[in-house]
């Protein structure tokens, strides 16, 4: 995830300062000049950097602090409320309209990811909601418009399109009046984007926008890009004027300059954060939220959430009751370990959970999890059904029966097995609120 390398170097730094009694000026230099070329070699803005750091100083000298019991916390803790105020204070939230109906204009350079975050806003409004149709308005890439036909069939959204017209404000604005008639609460009009920012690209965005009147105007942009991100956000709307930010590839190995400053260049604050090339991997930025990651101290709210859609309520009842009656079987425990994928995967549950160092999650080999998830799905489907009810039937001649069945050893089903008993025990105590805690952390 972007921010990998800045949150080690920051941690490192604030671990130096948090086990010493007293600080005193020097440790606060050095400890800011540690800081100030984390940001930098992170791709943050030097002017962002210069004033952050500065300020940050400052605060730091006051004599509560100083003289705190606890000084190197003090400190983390004003990086932390800076950092907060750096990335945008509080979340901000997308406006719909009033009248019930809603236009969001998509814009950015081309190779952004912009389509696919059409669709990707598709499901986060679904969530809401909210009922989305979507406009092809990109009448110059190849193969656009069915780039974005597909990616409404797989959200389940309608895609208007007017492949013979070559004036996108006319598009735009029959796909407006087409998605009221049928009872859409938000049309995403999707445009063209060039390789730089030009006048032409400017002044069709311009039409679009005098002829459909968006509520937002969310600018796309690669997390990848660093400070040319920034840059082009700055065009866009001296050009347009833009209300949000959508960065994408967050998930990647970007530095994270870009989204450090954005908000501070541009004014304009990040509205969602791309995870993923999958079409549910768009999530609404909380600068509060992505400060406590940085900071190494986790993001538990956002991992509550993640749960919270991976099951529902039905399910939850179901799984409890099966417990308090012993009846969890091998199905549910392959259910549980795809609830695990539902909400990221193992890499992005472990950069939410507070405590964990990036060198913890170094010494994790994502990939071979993975691999381990499907191997225990091919063993567990190679079970009959009386078998997943009932593991106690599993003798040595059906496990090694189901060894060859699922083309793995036997030592592995045997670990499986071994591994469904451990998960049944852990479930168990869930039920109990005290023992919840404690058996959380031990998970991991």
């Amino acid at each position: 995830m972007a921010f990998e390398s800045l949150s080690e170097k920051l941690q490192g730094t604030f671990k130096k300062i948090k086990g010493k009694g007293t600080l005193s000026e020097n440790d606060i230099n050095s400890a800011m000049r540690e800081v100030k070329l984390a940001l930098l070699e992170a791709d943050v803005n030097f002017k962002v950097v210069k004033d952050f750091v500065a300020d940050v100083k400052e605060k730091c000298m006051q004599a509560e602090v100083m003289k705190s019991l606890t000084p190197g916390q003090q400190v983390v803790k004003i990086v932390n409320n800076e950092l907060i105020d750096l990335l945008g204070g509080t979340g901000s939230k997308l406006t719909y309209s009033s009248s019930g109906f809603t236009v969001i204009l998509m814009v950015g350079l081309q190779g952004t990811g912009k389509t696919t975050t059409c669709g990707k806003l598709v499901n986060y409004l679904a969530k809401n909601g909210k009922k989305a149709m979507l406009c092809a308005c990109d009448i110059y890439r190849p193969a656009a418009i069915d780039q974005l036909e597909v990616v409404g069939k797989q959200v389940g959204a309608p895609v208007f399109t007017m492949r013979d017209s070559k004036e996108p404000e006319k598009i735009a604005l029959a796909a407006k009046k087409e998605a009221e008639v049928k009872g859409y609460n938000v049309l995403i009009v999707d445009t063209a984007g060039r390789l730089q920012i030009d006048e032409e690209l400017m002044e069709e965005l311009a039409r679009i926008k005098k002829a459909v009147k968006p509520h937002e105007i969310l600018l796309v942009v690669d997390a990848l890009q660093g400070q040319d991100a920034v840059n082009v956000a700055t065009g866009f709307d001296d050009k347009l004027g833009i209300d949000g930010i959508i960065m994408t590839k967050m998930d990647g190995d970007s530095r994270g300059g870009a989204a450090l400053s954005a908000k501070k260049v541009t004014g304009k604050p990040i509205k969602f954060m791309g995870m993923g090339e999958k079409l549910d991997a768009l999530e609404p930025f909380h600068p509060e939220r992505m400060a406590s990651r940085i900071l190494g101290m986790g993001d538990m709210l956002t991992m509550i959430e993640k749960a919270e859609e991976a099951y529902d309520d039905e399910m939850a009842a179901k799984l409890e009751k099966k417990l308090r009656k012993n009846q969890f079987t091998l199905d549910d425990f392959l259910d549980q370990m795809g609830q695990m994928t539902k909400m990221g995967g193992l890499g992005a549950i472990l950069d939410l959970i507070p405590g964990i160092t990036q060198a913890q999650k170094n010494n994790v080999d994502l990939e071979k999890s993975e691999k381990e998830f499907k191997q225990m799905e091919a063993i567990i489907q190679s079970m009959t059904k009386a078998e997943r009810e009932n593991p106690n039937l599993l003798n040595a001649s059906r496990r090694k029966r189901i060894a060859t069945g699922s083309g793995q050893t036997v030592t592995k089903v045997n670990n499986l097995i071994k591994k469904y008993e451990e998960s049944k025990k852990l479930m168990k105590k869930f039920n109990n609120p005290k023992m919840s805690g404690k058996m959380f952390k031990g998970m991991f």
